[in-house]
């Protein structure tokens, strides 16, 4: 596809500079030419995903994750290398969970007059269980991960004695009746800033944060079978949301009283909740929406505007006959 296709342009809002990672040795001097600092463009992106068939967000190649599908079409139409775009995700949701607002930015050294060809290309090249449902230009001080404030998930839960089979992909299906009013009040409970430690599981890669955690809000809502809970927090630790809906579950079972809650915060170890509850499966999880302050989503003057895709339109009614 060409560039003007794409509706790339030149420079016009530079909002940022890039250390070109190319030295080039001056023999003849005995001496190395400094790297050069480069404009760059830095882009936002709204992502929805299906994670059913994916090893997460995080890349690697095999088996598949989301993130390295999106790099894979971005490389496809910037014609750069993964490394160039530096491509940084909000939240590295686990084998299984889905996504509905993840938020992810790249970056490019080249402007757009246009973002809505470059979107379409996108969602033309990835999977359809992969749309990217918006693209905007962004400040430089904008981080994907590091500006984010809030994280909202929502977890479902499908509680009869038959699943709905429509439903078997997005939510977990408990045939025990749940007390829904007990969990409610021990969800509140976690409401608060607190030490996460006992509801975190150990990881094999780099996500060691701070243990500290703050739950603005978890709502337990019924929407006839179907229980979707709905938590709210600064950020959360690896596991956090499925060890805590899975203790909120054995309450529901009336296993263990809702009271526990607090006990077991306040050991600050793992292996107690572990006593009592298993990690809720991935597969009833969901990244609903990730939350910046204004300022950090203010447009760049002179950038392209967002696009949130095309709708196409047909000039003449046509009936089809069968």
């Amino acid at each position: 596809m060409s560039c003007a296709a794409l509706g790339l342009s030149s420079p016009s809002f530079p909002n940022g500079h890039l250390s070109s990672a190319n030295s080039t040795s001056v023999e003849d001097l005995g001496m190395v030419k400094p790297s050069v600092a480069l404009p760059h463009y830095k882009w936002r992106l709204l992502i929805a995903y299906d994670g059913t068939h994916y090893a997460g967000w995080q890349f690697q190649v095999s088996p598949p994750t989301v993130q390295c599908m999106v790099e894979k079409a971005l490389v496809q139409i910037t014609k750069l290398e993964r490394e160039d775009l530096h491509f940084v995700g909000a939240s590295r949701t686990d084998t299984g969970v889905h996504a509905w607002g993840q938020v992810a930015h790249f970056v490019t050294p080249f402007n757009y007059d246009s973002l809505e060809n470059i979107h379409a290309a996108l969602n033309g090249l990835l999977p359809s269980d992969i749309r990217v449902r918006e693209m905007s230009a962004a400040i430089p001080e904008f981080h994907a991960r590091f500006s984010a404030k809030r994280k909202v998930y929502h977890y479902k839960i499908y509680n009869d004695s038959i699943m709905d089979p429509f439903q078997r992909h997005y939510a977990y299906h408990s045939v025990y009746k749940l007390n829904t009013a007990a969990m409610r009040e021990a969800a509140k409970k976690f409401i608060g800033k607190h030490d996460f430690s006992a509801f975190v599981n150990a990881s094999r890669n780099d996500r060691v944060p701070d243990p500290v955690k703050t739950i603005f809000r978890f709502d337990v809502i019924e929407m006839g079978a179907l229980l979707q809970l709905e938590v709210e927090g600064s950020g959360f630790l690896y596991r956090q949301v499925r060890n805590m809906v899975a203790l909120l579950l054995q309450i529901g079972r009336e296993v263990v009283p809702g009271d526990i809650v607090p006990k077991i915060l306040a050991t600050g170890d793992r292996k107690e909740l572990a006593k009592y509850a298993l990690s809720a499966p991935p597969h009833g999880l969901c990244l609903v929406a990730v939350k910046y302050k204004e300022e950090h989503l203010l447009l760049p003057l002179g950038c392209p505007s967002t696009s949130s895709g095309r709708h196409h339109t047909v000039r003449k009614c046509k009936l089809f006959f069968y």
